[in-house]
């Protein structure tokens, strides 16, 4: 569609063209320069443009920012965004107030981005200045890595500091690399992954029972248990958002644990309003159905599902009143 619209407004790359042009202004204007002044700027300029409607569209689908998968992609372009924001002398957060920008032009087409731009400027805004107390405690031991390198005449980092900078102050690799060339050096990346893999190796060696998924056994108490996960499910959505997705859980017989999606910590006030709720539920002795239905018609009435791929074309589905409906295999 982008491309098309090259064509019928007769420019030349995506970046000109009207709805894109928005955004990009809306960068020059709070960075106070001009476009085509400064190539290594207009770099800048076009970084920041293409990942803050990446980051806008993933925020409203769900995707949080994490260190594993679709949201560690999130995470990245984020923290790039925001870097580039630095080299333009951007003071302070501002990816929050650029989405504004891309919500102006795309919301008509894409409501969803209009109905959660409140939730979308929360998230942006947590993890730009999450990013930022990361740069500031990290940047300050690179100094030193890099004035230490040059007095003893290395150009290449190695991969023990560059992995120290990740795991004691979360400073990306990807940084430490753009750093070190800026300054005409070089990282040793293999060195870094290699400290990496065996740092996960340790982390795994070391974890125990408490961190594994699923079911214990099937008893009575697990039972409980396993209802208890649909209805604190179900009590999280009402307390903090309809955003809220299960992750994983855990049943034993002597507890469960339930792993879900949320932006913040939760604050005492929502874990006693969430304790609450499951409670009031369990009170009501509501009837739990067990109903058996194609996958298509389960998701047409509103069935929360996690890992909805791994499901086959039949599906069990365990109604709780008005309270809660889920796919569930257990």
């Amino acid at each position: 569609l982008e491309r098309l619209a090259c064509i019928m407004q007769d420019v030349d790359n995506l970046f000109e063209v009207d709805t894109v042009q928005n955004i990009m202004k809306h960068i020059i204007r709070i960075a106070g320069i001009n476009y085509h002044d400064d190539e290594k700027k207009d770099i800048s300029i076009r970084v920041i443009t293409d990942h803050v409607r990446s980051v806008t569209f993933m925020t409203s689908d769900g995707v949080l920012p994490s260190n594993e998968g679709r949201g560690y992609v999130l995470r990245r372009l984020l923290r790039r965004a925001a870097r580039h924001g630095k080299l333009l002398g951007i003071q302070g957060e501002f990816l929050a107030e650029l989405s504004k920008s891309v919500i102006a032009c795309s919301g008509e087409a894409y409501p969803e981005l209009v109905d959660k731009q409140e939730y979308i400027f929360k998230i942006l805004s947590l993890e730009e200045n999450s990013f930022y107390k990361t740069i500031d405690n990290g940047m300050e031991i690179l100094k030193q890595d890099m004035e230490e390198m040059k007095a003893a005449g290395q150009t290449v980092m190695s991969g023990e500091k560059s992995f120290r900078l990740y795991d004691t102050y979360g400073f990306p690799i990807e940084l430490t690399v753009e750093y070190a060339e800026e300054a005409g050096a070089s990282v040793d990346v293999e060195g870094f992954k290699a400290k990496f893999a065996e740092h996960q190796e340790k982390s795994r060696a070391g974890s125990n029972q408490k961190f594994k998924g699923g079911l214990a056994s099937t008893g009575e108490m697990e039972t409980k248990y396993h209802t208890a996960t649909h209805l604190l499910n179900a009590a999280l959505k009402q307390v903090l958002g309809s955003h809220v997705h299960q992750k994983g859980s855990n049943i034993t017989q002597e507890r469960m644990r339930f792993d879900f999606s949320h932006d913040a910590k939760m604050t005492d006030e929502e874990k006693k309003q969430a304790e609450e709720l499951v409670n009031k539920y369990i009170e009501m002795a509501i009837p739990v159905e067990k109903l058996e239905m194609k996958k298509e018609e389960a998701l047409a009435m509103g069935a929360e599902a996690m890992f909805i791929d791994k499901y086959g074309d039949v599906v069990t589905v365990y109604k709780i009143g008005d309270i809660s409906i889920e796919l569930c295999g257990g």
